[in-house]
């Protein structure tokens, strides 16, 4: 059974795994692409994470064929009403070069819209902080959208708190609609001091403590690092390798043993059930990844358990 999380101050539950489908499309066929979202959806799943760039680097692809999938599947199931879609915009594509202006935020909504094949999006993201437009010029746009029926909310990513608190004092001067929730890269392993992920931002315990005072949602991007904490393949980012890094790796392998999970199943656990929720995105390229991934959900932590995760390496503090 699918559990939901509170998206911010919006009052609708959302799914505590949202599935993000960069790849759905472009590298994964229309076939697997279907199949892969009948088995999320036959979970109790309805949280869907696209972007508009989605996704332009696969050979053979120029952006759209995410959302393009998505609308696709959406129309042939005859099931829009029961998702939450999320999309995305802000980043350059094909001939649209990065920005939140106005006139790009409307018309990169209309081709969502298109591809997607619904009048609404449930959440719209900026996906990368703009310093170069003036944060009342985005804002203003994004209210204009919801207004219409375009948008129903609004989420950023990439940005840091302060500009968070900018926009959220911006909107609330002038009345229009807010920034609901962030997505930001996180995981269990903490990046080097000074490690950057340019131009993406890692979420912090600032950013966390912000969320939680503003009632604001944070979604994990990246949770799992490509695989790199089961996969001998893959291998973490320098960013992560550190002085904690093993002794955090420790600790996570003891819990997973001690209540024989899967490593990548506890941190999809350790996520939803702190102390400040956090909803990860999850990705899958096959069913049996799906599988592994729905079944945190049947993953229980007590409060001893998630204390031990948090305070491994942190001298005793929340995180």
């Amino acid at each position: 059974m699918m559990k939901t999380i509170r998206l911010g101050k919006t009052g609708v539950e959302v799914s505590a795994l949202c599935f993000g489908i960069m790849h759905l499309g472009s590298r994964e066929d229309k076939k697997k692409s279907y199949r892969l979202l009948d088995q999320y959806y036959d979970a109790g799943g309805s949280f869907v994470d696209t972007a508009n760039i989605y996704s332009f680097w696969v050979s053979g692809c120029k952006g759209g064929e995410s959302e393009a999938v998505l609308g696709e599947w959406m129309k042939s199931r005859c099931n829009r009403s029961k998702l939450f879609i999320a999309s995305k915009v802000g980043l350059a594509y094909q001939d649209v070069k990065a920005g939140l202006n106005a006139s790009q935020i409307e018309s990169e909504c209309e081709k969502s819209l298109k591809r997607l094949c619904v009048e609404t999006i449930d959440l719209y993201y900026a996906h990368l902080d703009d310093r170069s437009t003036p944060i009342e010029e985005t804002m203003k746009a994004f209210d204009r959208l919801c207004k219409a029926g375009k948008i129903r909310f609004l989420g950023a990513s990439n940005f840091m708190p302060w500009r968070m608190e900018e926009s959220h004092w911006i909107s609330q001067r002038h009345n229009w609609a807010d920034y609901c929730c962030i997505q930001q890269r996180y995981t269990y392993l903490r990046p080097n001091p000074g490690g950057r992920f340019t131009p993406q931002l890692v979420a912090n315990e600032e950013l966390i403590d912000y969320c939680h005072s503003r009632n604001l949602t944070l979604l994990a991007y990246s949770p799992l690092l490509s695989g790199a904490y089961t996969r001998t393949d893959r291998h973490f980012p320098k960013q992560y390798i550190g002085h904690d890094t093993n002794d955090r790796i420790e600790v996570l392998k003891k819990v997973a043993n001690k209540i024989n999970v899967t490593v990548n199943q506890l941190i999809y656990a350790w996520m939803i059930q702190n102390t400040t929720p956090i909803i990860p995105l999850m990705a899958a390229s096959t069913s049996l990844q799906m599988q592994e991934n729905l079944g945190a959900l049947e993953v229980e932590l007590s409060d001893e358990l998630i204390a031990e995760l948090n305070n491994a390496c942190t001298g005793g503090s929340a995180w």
